[in-house]
């Protein structure tokens, strides 16, 4: 019996502590591609679900799936700090690290800004493509 209590103790206590953290940031849950409020410049690969889940310690783990220019499905993860410092991404064919460099160049900056309601968020992409050429990109996503 003593154990139990215990087991389940500390079950309530990690799922407390799942909800404070869950709480205390907006971007963490699975958001989908509106599809129809986004603009994508030509060309462009498309994130349609984006998963945020707490990782290591104070780190959050990126896992988004879409597609590329070419419609083919695509999955990259991230896992990091939202701080502003580079983190590397696996599978993205855009970029290299979440600060947005390829080569070492940046070729993206972007803000993400949550709904105050947190069911919404606006992901606006600025940068230079393979060619040179400026683009900007705006995203719709809504929460599941």
């Amino acid at each position: 019996m003593k154990t139990t209590r215990t087991m389940l103790g500390a079950s309530a206590v990690w799922l407390a502590m799942t909800a404070v953290v869950l709480a205390a940031n907006p971007h963490l849950g699975t958001w989908k591609l509106n599809e129809n409020k986004s603009k994508f410049p030509a060309g462009a690969a498309k994130n349609t679900t984006v998963t945020y889940t707490p990782a290591k310690g104070d780190m959050i783990k990126c896992t988004a799936d879409g597609m590329d220019k070419d419609g083919n499905p695509i999955q990259w993860t991230w896992v990091g700090k939202f701080d502003g410092h580079p983190y590397e991404i696996k599978g993205s064919p855009s970029f290299d690290t979440l600060a947005y460099t390829k080569d070492g160049k940046v070729v993206m900056t972007g803000t993400i800004t949550v709904a105050k309601d947190g069911k919404s968020r606006e992901v606006t992409l600025t940068g230079t493509d393979a060619k040179g050429k400026k683009f900007t990109e705006t995203t719709y996503y809504d929460k599941e």
